[in-house]
């Protein structure tokens, strides 16, 4: 995009890459708003199902469409207030520090081949990296909100956070060692084809670390059975008790864009990414020639079909984590760390030494056995091979025949 307004507009070097990145933050930030007001809504009607109710039905018809507006305009209506005793510029400043560490994450989230903000050759770590900088907002706001209650809440989300990511960081490494990279464009191509080539069918151990990272995904974004910022015994919110108005949205939509972000990744890792179940897009040569840097119809449109799969996908993930909350018990803070201690992390460590195993032996599996005669394949064209030398004469030094 860059090289477009410094080529085609005329647009200096720098004038360039800046419109470049404004455009591509603007685009990018509507994930979590956007989505954030969608998975609400989701949120409200999966759990009205689940328990026997309707679910909002005023606002927006029968299926109420319009009540995620009505609150958005109700919480930016309400008076924003701080307590007397809390630190004034951390209380301020902890719900932009978790909004910031989950939308930065998305900076090396691809949404299709090719449609990333900034492509890396080692996106996973980044991803993992940038959202545990999300728990420094949480103590901030905990610690600086002056209640004892919220620093309660802090103490126990960090906590849980900062355990889960050890098991959450050893299921990922398993897709990475499969594909030999860890860039997140590059793992999701070699999936390509049909849904029998997803490294969630590679073996046997790699399936069951799926399920472990979903289990440590849902919480590292604090979701129940994991919701220990908010305790039964305490009735009150945890670490944000004392926020009110947007600065309570912006943890809302902190959380709900790190929920994508986790079912995003899982998608990536697990799913084939913008690969679907069935090449279609490949059958109608709707693709990018490996190389190419012209703007193509066709390659857009395999790209934006590609980008529809994926977020299917990951909505679909964050779905699921939706529908757990509202099906299990909350547990206790004692239950979410055994669960992490003593089942995940281990489980996790065995299955990651065993799929490595499994893939040094080249055991087949269902990816190895199922046909793969739908894979993308694009012809490459070949540089002319140079012209044969002149024949030497057998008399020089060195000529064998």
């Amino acid at each position: 995009m860059a090289e477009f307004f410094i080529q085609t507009c005329g647009f200096p070097g720098w004038l360039g890459y800046l419109v470049a990145g404004l455009i591509q933050c603007v685009i990018l930030i509507h994930v979590p708003l956007v989505g954030a007001m969608f998975f609400v809504w989701v949120e409200r009607k999966v759990s009205a199902r689940i328990q026997d109710r309707l679910g909002p039905t005023r606002c927006g018809g029968k299926f109420g469409w319009l009540q995620l507006l009505a609150d958005g305009i109700k919480l930016l209506n309400k008076e924003d207030l701080r307590p007397g005793a809390a630190d004034g510029m951390l209380f301020r400043v902890a719900p932009y520090v978790s909004f910031c560490a989950s939308f930065a994450a998305m900076i090396a989230l691809p949404f299709s081949d090719g449609w990333v903000v900034q492509r890396m050759d080692a996106g996973v770590f980044f991803i993992m990296a940038v959202l545990g900088i999300e728990v420094f907002g949480v103590i901030l706001a905990g610690y600086a909100s002056a209640s004892k209650w919220s620093l309660f809440g802090a103490m126990r989300e960090a906590a849980q956070v900062v355990s889960y990511e050890v098991p959450m960081g050893m299921c990922v490494v398993v897709p990475v060692l499969i594909a030999g990279s860890m860039d997140l464009v590059t793992i999701a191509n070699k999936q390509a084809g049909l849904f029998t080539n997803w490294y969630l069918f590679h073996d046997p151990f790699t399936f069951i670390i799926f399920w472990v990272y979903f289990t440590c995904g849902t919480a590292s974004v604090n979701r129940a059975p994991f919701d220990l910022a908010e305790a039964e015994s305490e009735l009150v919110a945890g670490f944000h008790t004392e926020y009110s108005g947007f600065r309570w949205l912006i943890f809302y939509m902190a959380e709900y864009g790190s929920m994508f972000i986790v079912a995003g990744l899982a998608s990536i890792l697990f799913f084939g990414g913008w690969n679907g179940p069935i090449p279609i897009a490949d059958w109608l040569g709707l693709h990018y020639a490996p190389g190419a840097t012209d703007f193509s119809i066709w390659g857009f449109a395999g790209n934006l079909l590609g980008c529809l799969n994926f977020m299917f996908k990951s909505i679909v993930g964050v779905t699921v984590m939706i529908w757990v909350r509202w099906t299990l018990p909350r547990l206790r803070i004692d239950q979410v760390m055994t669960t992490c201690l003593k089942y995940c992390t281990p489980l996790a460590a065995i299955c990651f030494l065993l799929a490595t195993l499994w893939t040094l032996s080249g055991i087949p599996f269902i990816n190895d056995i199922a046909p793969r005669p739908f894979e993308a394949t694009v012809a490459v064209p070949q540089a002319e091979a140079p012209a044969p030398p002149a024949v030497a004469s057998l008399s020089q030094p060195g000529q064998e025949r």
